[in-house]
């Protein structure tokens, strides 16, 4: 694991477990503590100690300079946009960690930086036929193992808690937001589609699910371990990154088309076109938690107003105000509503249908539970770094476009 990877992973955990100690949970926090103490001490890895060092340290200085935000007393729309932030920096490092890795091997030197194994995290049809290898044959993939844990990592956040790695930790939503904002600095006017035409827009990224899955779906399983142990399979991140910066004709108007998208539309990319957004959408209405609206204390029952703010607040356009239980595929619990609603947590709240609910702290701590925690459990079992030879990858970077599938 690289030290950017090993940096983010303890700086996640270590402000999770201080969320979970100032949110009341005393012993939670301590048991978590002594599990990630326990996970370092296995892996007798030096890059943890330094990062829990600066994470310990960073998390003092933040108590003394914004206690608020230590303690993640703060609002919904203000905690969210730190996580998201500081989940895009790692992976921008990430990125140019992997880039230079990648040079020196096209160069034939022995890169002086290790590969960061989470950038598999890009590479879901790999991840979708490690996870077929283990379920159907039992299997483990050397080559891409993270692959098959962040996909796994993703779904799991949808199954448990709806849309919210969408909403809170997708770079490429917050990329997407970025684009739209600038748009609108240019351009003021909204151009929302009509509902005949966004219903259809809506079902193209679940065209593009339905492709990915016949994919993995229509390799046979006894094919798998051939193609795992492929030339292919091997550089698969290599070939995925060499699709991105020599790009043709047709994948340029790809890519101008989601640029337009996100521009468009506030989160077009993740409404039209994203396959993993489509997945955990359909994934989402088996979540326990989602957004629900108490009549009794929403103020178009109490006082007969006629409110809607947590509706404008949407960035999805649900109509928040209109329902009891938000069940649609698009919300992607950012809480913007809750963030919107003058009651707060009385009239809107994300919960479970007995009433347990769950502040932006709680999913906060959640989240980094999913994303943080079990790659470090994967990665303490062995199963996170890449077994590829750097002999291997340095020939085959060198017969890149030799090599098909």
């Amino acid at each position: 694991m690289s030290s950017i990877e090993s940096l983010t992973l303890i700086l996640a955990l270590v402000y999770g477990i201080s969320l979970l100690y100032w949110s009341g949970k005393k012993w939670g926090a301590l048991a978590s503590a002594g599990l990630l103490i326990a996970a370092l001490t296995l892996t007798l890895y030096w890059p943890f100690f330094i990062a829990l060092l600066i994470a310990t340290a960073s998390l003092i200085l933040l108590n003394r300079s914004k206690p608020e935000l230590a303690k993640g007393e703060v609002r919904p729309n203000q905690l969210r946009e730190v996580f998201q932030h500081l989940l895009a920096l790692s992976m921008l490092l990430v990125g140019a960690q992997f880039a230079a890795n990648s040079l020196m091997l096209s160069m034939g030197v022995t890169p002086w930086l290790m590969r960061p194994d989470v950038g598999d995290a890009f590479l879901p049809i790999a991840g979708g036929l490690i996870l077929k290898a283990i379920i159907n044959l039992g299997i483990w993939d050397q080559h891409h193992p993270a692959a098959a844990v962040m996909l796994f990592v993703v779904l799991l956040t949808g199954l448990l808690c709806k849309r919210a790695f969408c909403g809170w930790a997708c770079p490429l939503g917050l990329a997407g937001e970025y684009l739209y904002k600038l748009r609108k600095r240019l351009i003021k006017r909204e151009f929302t589609p009509p509902a005949w035409l966004d219903w259809p827009l809506r079902m193209v990224k679940y065209l593009i699910l339905i492709g990915l899955i016949y994919i993995i779906s229509g390799m046979p399983s006894p094919a798998i371990p051939h193609y795992l142990e492929g030339r292919y399979h091997k550089i698969a991140d290599l070939k995925m990154a060499l699709f991105f910066i020599t790009p043709g004709l047709i994948t340029l108007a790809c890519f101008g088309l989601i640029l337009f998208l996100a521009a468009w539309r506030r989160q077009g990319f993740c409404r039209y076109i994203c396959p993993y957004g489509g997945l955990l959408g359909i994934l989402s209405f088996a979540s326990p938690l989602k957004i629900r609206r108490s009549q009794q204390h929403c103020l178009i029952t109490t006082k007969g107003l006629n409110c809607d703010k947590c509706t404008r607040a949407c960035p999805a356009n649900i109509k928040v105000h209109q329902q009891a239980v938000v069940r649609s595929d698009e919300c992607q619990a950012c809480m913007r509503c809750i963030s919107a609603c003058p009651k707060k947590q009385e009239a809107l709240h994300f919960s479970t249908r007995n009433g347990i609910k769950l502040s932006a702290r709680g999913l906060t701590i959640m989240l980094i539970a999913l994303l943080f925690m079990i790659p470090l459990i994967a990665y303490t079992s062995g199963f996170w770094v890449s077994q590829t030879p750097t002999e291997i990858r340095m020939y085959l970077i060198q017969h890149l476009d030799a090599i098909g599938h």
